[in-house]
Order: structure tokens, then C-alpha cells, then sequence
């Protein structure tokens, strides 16, 4: 069973809807969620902030977040991920910036850097990650590790069925 099925079947079973808001990887996320049919029934939307503009006007990261931290940060993926959760109402937000490449890296902030925000009535958990290859490969890294964190946080942190929205 692909990891999309599975983190389906836990959001069908505990009635919890999840929404994103994704930068690096620009959507794959949701294509990937909404690949399963059904997924209307638990994927509520999602927003591809790739510009900061975006990640102030629609998802509500801070402006003062992006000026002290940027917009690849933990800090950022974790406004990003409690934002899109309260902007479509959904029991789980999920949240990724990072520096896709080729171009775009630093010293400080290398090509590669993802992180991905969970949020929900577990709590909010955030995760660094240092992925290698090119775009695309670091793209379904991400992708597929905020799937994995979604899984675990739905297994784990999530221990009744709720409903938000």
C-alpha cells in the first residue's frame, strides 16, 4: 500500500480533513494526496505559496517571521502549517518551504534545506530536513517525508476522532 493510501485511510478513520501549504514542493503533496480516490472526503484544499506575498496575504505567516527567520525556516513552516489549517478549516495542517535548487542556496541555507510543519490537536511538530539531488528528487523527498511525519502524527499524536470544519 502506498503511503498516500495509508495516510488516507488514518484521516478517513479518525474523520479528520488536512489541508497544505507548500512552497518548495509546489503541490506535489496534494497531487500525491488527491492520486487516492476518496480524497475528497478528507483533502479540504490547499495553497502553493511559493512567494512570500502569498505566505503573508493568504496563509498568515508574520512578516515579521520572514524578516527575522526567511522564508525557509522552521519558523515559517510552522505559521505555514497552523495557517492553512485555520483558513480552510481543517483538523490538520501541513506546512513546507525549502530551497528546491539548482539555484537559490547559501552557506547558511544550502540548497537541499526542507521544513515541514504538522499541526493539529496533537500539537504542532516541525522537522528539518537535508535533502541531495536535483529539483525534482528533492521535490518527492519532500513530499514523501511529510507524508511519513502526517502518518506518524496521525498514529501518534491524534488519538481521538475529531472533526474541525
Amino acid at each position: 500500500m502506498k503511503i498516500e493510501e495509508i495516510v488516507g485511510k488514518l484521516l478517513k478513520e479518525k474523520n479528520l480533513t488536512v489541508a497544505c501549504a507548500e512552497s518548495c514542493t509546489g503541490g506535489l503533496l496534494t497531487s500525491r494526496l488527491t492520486d487516492i480516490p476518496g480524497s475528497s472526503d478528507y483533502v479540504k484544499g490547499a495553497v502553493v505559496s511559493y512567494s512570500n506575498e502569498i505566505k503573508l496575504s493568504i496563509v498568515g505567516v508574520k512578516e515579521e517571521t520572514l524578516k527575522n527567520f526567511g522564508a525557509v525556516s522552521e519558523q515559517t513552516a510552522l505559521e505555514m502549517s497552523c495557517g492553512v489549517r485555520k483558513v480552510l478549516k481543517t483538523s490538520v495542517g501541513v506546512g513546507i518551504t525549502g530551497i528546491a535548487g539548482p539555484g537559490g542556496g547559501s552557506n547558511e541555507k544550502p540548497v537541499g534545506l526542507v521544513y515541514i510543519s504538522v499541526s493539529g490537536s496533537g500539537g504542532d511538530k516541525v522537522q528539518k530536513f537535508n535533502f541531495s539531488g536535483s529539483r525534482t528528487e528533492i521535490k518527492f523527498q519532500s513530499s514523501e517525508s511529510a507524508l511519513k511525519m502526517l502518518e506518524n502524527y496521525l498514529k501518534y499524536a491524534v488519538k481521538l476522532p475529531i472533526s474541525i470544519g
